[in-house]
Parts: C-alpha cells; structure tokens; sequence
C-alpha cells in the first residue's frame, strides 16, 4: 500500500507538475492566460457546502480565504487521483516498466473530469459551451492533457 500511495504521488505530481510548465510556456510564447487557481479554489471551497455547479459564474462568486492555495493543492491532489486511477488500472507493476498508452488512455478520459465537473462547476458550461471560444478551449483542454499524460509518464519512468 505504501508504494502505491509513493507512486500515486509522484505520478501525478509528476504529470500536473509538467501540465503548468505548459501553462507558463503557452503564456510566454502565445500570451494565454493561465489558469486562474485563485477561482479553482474558489470552487473547490463550496464543495463542502454543496455548491457543485456555479451557473451565475465562479468570479461572481465571493472570494474565500485562501483561495489560490486551495486551487493549487486541489489541482495537485486532483492529479495525484488521476494517477492513482492508472495504478488502479494497470496496477503498481506499469510504474516499474511504464509504457505511455496507459496513461494516454487516462490523460484523455480524464479530459471529462474537466468537462463534466469542473467547468460547469465554475459557470463556463459543460464542455465550455460558454466559452468565448469553445473549440479552442476543448483543444486546449484535450492537449493539456495529453501533457499531463507525457509528465505521467516521465514520472513514471524516473520513480518506477
């Protein structure tokens, strides 16, 4: 169970840590924002308070204490499941000879977490149909996540 857990960890900070160099580097080179974990912990501080789906908008929303800590935590906590769904899967043995399609398979499925939870969760819509530009913002997601699957991946290949 310990090595599980080990791995769990640092799969996924492994995948989410590589997800914001990609953010950081979108941003340098194409000007797009990052994402605003200031509102993620927003959301994620109404979720004790049933608050799953913001429809008005997350930023309408008054802030809390602590909100970007909780965003970032929750984002790395957030990965860190993923990964523990992929070693759940196919089992702690992959992180010691890890190939990438396990972790392709659970990057992209994973895109519906986002789709299906967070973003209506945040008032952008499901599958960010309120987006300012929703095809754009699907592809931006799917990629993302595909990051995130390399970084797993990476990881996996370092601590396995």
């Amino acid at each position: 169970m310990f090595e599980f857990i080990y791995l769990a960890v640092l799969i996924g900070i492994g995948g989410t840590a590589l997800l914001d160099l990609w953010a950081l580097l979108l941003k340098a080179t194409l000007g797009l924002p990052t994402p605003p974990w200031h509102l993620v912990g927003r959301w994620f501080a109404g979720l004790p308070k049933g608050q799953l789906v913001r429809r008005e908008g997350i930023g309408n929303v008054p802030a809390v204490n602590n909100e970007l800590a909780i965003g970032w935590a929750g984002h790395y906590l957030v990965g860190i499941v993923f990964a523990a769904v992929l070693l759940v899967i196919w089992g702690v043995q992959w992180a010691h000879a890890p190939s990438f399609l396990p972790a392709l398979v659970v990057g992209l499925v994973t895109v519906g977490a986002g789709w299906f939870i967070l973003q209506p969760g945040m008032g952008v819509g499901v599958a960010c149909n309120k987006a300012p530009n929703p095809p754009v913002a699907r592809l931006q997601n799917v990629i993302g996540h595909v990051v995130f699957a390399i970084g797993m991946y990476g990881a996996a290949l370092v601590v396995g």
